[in-house]
């Protein structure tokens, strides 16, 4: 097992199956059945892109728990069936369906979900907050997290911030990239989501920049906003630990596993 970063502050990226990745961040010679393993030892999580586009069997689930390090989490998307459509209020057939496919056959392992919405979906409290009560916060007796990834500009009030922070959903703090920053504190935990990584950086961001979100990461896990971070509303008036769930997504993906094992190695 690899030395992971403190666990209230976890690095990982999205998925593990990417070609590029073989012979760069996975051995030449490694079976791809072992991907998994492998990049777990070297992670502290990783994002499952492929429930938002399709379901899983529990096998898989189990099969997921068995091969990582016990101190290891996944984050999973919410299916697209769920956050794709006009009345977010009619999602709750999709939501049941996804939670209860076996997803707690990860068990300790499972971290929050991400429900990924659209650049074109607006923000509608209503519907929003019909969407956010049929999260429940609890599956057979295991805890479930629940964060939310908007990207459009009228997400940015105060109304949305309040029902995040009410349902304790967190918001998906979005750095550079071209969405919408929402850095408010709505949660027990920080999402966030990092996209600027270049063919240019061998690690995929500079060192100052990585330096800069290995301080933001710190000051999120206290509780605090980092300076340089959008806001609705601010740093919330009294600071609490947070665990944080760091991922480095898009950009130039073949630089990602790089970027997120530099940040692990800073954090210490």
């Amino acid at each position: 097992m690899s030395q992971h970063a403190t666990p209230r502050i976890r690095i990982g990226i999205g998925g593990w199956t990417f070609e590029p990745w073989r012979g760069s961040f996975y051995p030449a010679d490694l079976a791809q059945k072992r991907e998994l393993e492998y990049a777990s030892g070297k992670l502290t999580s990783i994002e499952v892109n492929g429930t938002y586009y399709g379901s899983q069997k529990p096998e898989t689930f189990a099969k997921w728990h068995d091969e990582t390090p016990d101190d290891f989490v996944f984050s999973l998307k919410g299916p697209r069936f769920a956050t794709n459509r006009r009345v977010l209020a009619e999602a709750g057939e999709s939501i049941e369906r996804f939670l209860m496919s076996g997803i707690v056959e990860l068990r300790a392992k499972l971290g929050p979900i991400n429900w990924q919405f659209m650049a074109t979906k607006k923000f509608d409290q209503d519907d929003f907050e019909a969407f956010l009560k049929l999260l429940p916060h609890t599956i057979e007796g295991h805890p479930i997290r629940h964060a939310v990834e908007v990207r459009h500009e009228s997400f940015k009030a105060p109304e949305f911030v309040a029902l995040a922070r009410r349902h304790q959903v967190a918001i998906v703090l979005a750095g550079d990239s071209e969405f919408p920053q929402i850095a408010d504190l709505t949660a027990p935990f920080v999402y966030a989501r990092i996209m600027g990584t270049t063919e240019a950086e061998e690690t995929g961001y500079s060192s100052a920049d990585l330096d800069l979100w290995v301080e933001r990461a710190r000051r999120l896990a206290e509780g605090r906003i980092p300076d340089g971070l959008e806001t609705v509303e601010g740093s919330p008036a009294t600071a609490a630990e947070r665990e944080v769930f760091l991922y480095v997504i898009s950009g130039f993906k073949p630089r990602n596993p790089a970027v997120a094992m530099a940040l692990i190695d800073r954090l210490g």
